[in-house]
């Protein structure tokens, strides 16, 4: 149950996180321009509830949608969150992260049923119908059944919150939210949760209450400085960078290995939560949107101009109670230098080759990044050009094969890739236990530096897949080796190249002015990771049949609907003659790459 409310916490992440400068945007007018703001202004206060009624909601079921279906999926999410958005009176944020990612899932199994049924031909009518007829289904359903449903939870929800604010015990909140952020449940319970009933709250008062719960740094910072004041070795050398990058950056993933650690500091952490929330409620203050990430700086930015003050006392006191109470535990441990250290020559017997390491987070963005910064550092020092990438824990691929994790994270990672060789870490900023890793790498591991090419593609065309005057091939051999270069290059996988084939025996690729265009056929579609095309030029020409002759062959692959907007730009770049042959017969490269990415990507 509690992988799978992590799961869940990882997913509404997700649809939130990029959206989160909407959602900045959206505070900061509030805080300013709000009655109650800094300096209040009716006109551009206008712009206030459209933002978290329309915009907002739209941003995360697209998102959402997105995540389950590419863009395809998101089109789709949105318009069935209208059904939701017009068939309410409150901002259906909660309503948008459970239809967007519902919708996705619509659309893409009704894609896989539809993929062995349509005609050769009928691709573009089915795909714009079957989408166009279901988002308007998913509308209707949202406007006459979910959206009152939600209203109704909304209601009950509200109702036992009230009571709670009523009684002035909103501070016993604090016994599951402090636990839950340490066991990396934060973004379930901040984006499923709080952030809902805060933005319901905003939307009527300018502030809420419930933006200070979660993201309070206070409870967290007094942990870490409880292990500087008392800690010994490495774990209280650690703690001065840990409570900077937690207090003035706001990552405060940073804090949770130092409470694993002692799990008797769950009580500091509850305690100091508690506090804070007892001086926010006495008083009355409250932020005008979520702080992300969960910096002092954040919280302050986005607090109103007469509640500075018992913000900070909040999260000074906060601080206080968890540093006296982390202190007096702290202080009387005796086994500092007992911690079982992991001896990693004896862990890693034998030879191996390494081209990745995936550095893996909750969330793929905080900690993992800065540990990928850190070990990308340290191993460039050493002269090992090993490519670090940080990921989610739910994204590390199957076939990953070093991974570096939080201990308590390692049983998740193991699941998602049970073939790599995973590493644990207390820290993510312990660089003698990088150091100690990079010099097991550099003994036992043999890198395989990867080649660009065959790297994830950052653009639809790459300049190393435009190849030019190569001799005349059979039609057969040319497509084969446009599909290589897809393949190669990351766009495909290679059972794509035989979708290939199989398409140019149904249906000629040859579309005139001495230009072909070989993709797969439906069966295929699967077999596409991103949107790319190729291009060769055959000065001599290659034959597609009788009185067709190819000079330019471009092979393409297109995710979802993307290949009709490739299409599109391939017609204007050879629409122009002139342009058409200077193509043909050019050795220069970036005059081709320029005239297809001057069409638009």
């Amino acid at each position: 149950m509690n992988y799978k409310i992590q799961r869940f916490g990882r997913f509404l992440s997700k649809m939130v996180m990029p959206n989160i400068g909407a959602f900045i945007a959206w505070g900061i007018i509030t805080t300013l321009f709000h009655p109650n703001g800094w300096i209040p202004n009716e006109s551009i206060n206008q712009l206030v509830r459209p933002m978290i009624i329309y915009a907002l909601p739209i941003l995360i079921a697209y998102t959402g949608g997105r995540v389950v279906d590419e863009k395809r999926g998101g089109v789709v999410a949105v318009i069935a969150t209208m059904g939701l958005i017009v068939g309410s009176d409150i901002p259906m944020f909660l309503g948008a992260m459970l239809i967007g990612p519902f919708s996705g899932l619509c659309i893409k199994k009704l894609d896989e049923f539809l993929r062995h049924r349509v005609p050769t031909g009928f691709e573009m009518l089915t795909n714009n119908f079957s989408a166009g007829i279901l988002g308007a289904v998913l509308a209707i359903i949202s406007f006459k059944m979910v959206g009152p449903v939600i209203e109704i939870l909304n209601g009950i929800l509200e109702q036992g919150v009230s009571v709670v604010v009523e009684m002035k015990i909103l501070f016993l909140a604090s016994l599951f939210i402090e636990p839950g952020k340490v066991l990396f449940l934060n973004n379930a319970i901040n984006h499923g949760i709080l952030g809902p009933l805060g933005i319901k709250e905003a939307l009527e008062s300018g502030k809420s209450i419930f933006f200070l719960l979660e993201t309070n740094p206070g409870p967290g910072l007094g942990v870490l400085f409880a292990y500087w004041s008392y800690g010994k070795g490495m774990v209280r050398k650690s703690t001065p960078s840990a409570m900077i990058i937690h207090f003035f950056g706001g990552i405060h993933e940073i804090y949770f290995p130092y409470v694993l650690m002692n799990p008797i500091l769950f009580i500091a952490v509850v305690l100091g939560g508690m506090s804070g929330v007892f001086i926010f409620q006495l008083f009355g203050v409250g932020l005008a949107a979520t702080p992300s990430p969960g910096s002092i700086f954040a919280i302050l930015a986005l607090a109103t101009r007469f509640d500075w003050i018992g913000v900070v006392i909040g999260v000074g006191v906060s601080a206080i109670v968890s540093f006296l109470v982390s202190g007096w535990i702290l202080s009387r441990k005796k086994d500092w230098e007992q911690d079982e250290e992991v001896d990693l020559f004896e862990a890693y017997k034998g030879d191996y080759k390494l081209s990745k390491i995936h550095f893996a987070c909750d969330a793929g963005m905080g900690s993992s990044a800065m540990g990928t910064s850190l070990l990308g550092r340290l191993a460039k020092e050493q002269q090992i050009n090993v490519s670090i990438e940080n990921v989610a824990i739910d994204s590390i691929p199957e076939d990953a094969e070093f991974v570096i994790t939080f201990t308590n994270l390692l049983d998740r990672a193991k699941k998602r890739s049970p073939k790599a060789f995973h590493f644990g870490i207390k820290d993510f900023l312990d660089k003698k236990e990088y150091e100690k890793l990079l010099s097991v790498i550099k003994e036992r591991f043999e890198i395989i530096e990867e080649v660009k090419s065959m790297g994830t593609p950052d653009a639809i065309l790459l300049k190393s897949n435009i190849l030019l005057n190569k001799a005349s091939i059979s039609k057969e051999e040319a497509i084969v080796h446009a599909g290589k270069l897809l393949f190669e290059s990351g766009y495909v996988n290679e059972p794509y190249i035989e979708g290939m084939l199989a398409r140019e025996k149904k249906f000629s690729t040859y579309i005139g002015n001495a230009v072909a265009i070989p993709h797969g056929e439906n069966d295929v579609k699967d077999q596409i990771n991103h949107s790319g095309i190729v291009v060769v030029q055959y000065p001599e020409g290659i034959e597609f049949g009788e009185g067709k002759i190819a000079k330019l062959v471009i092979g393409i692959a297109g995710l979802g609907n993307e290949h009709i907007q490739i299409l599109a730009n391939i017609a204007e770049a050879i629409e122009d003659e002139t342009i058409l042959n200077r193509m043909i017969s050019s050795a220069d490269v970036d005059y081709i790459y320029d005239v297809f990415s001057s069409e638009g990507e």
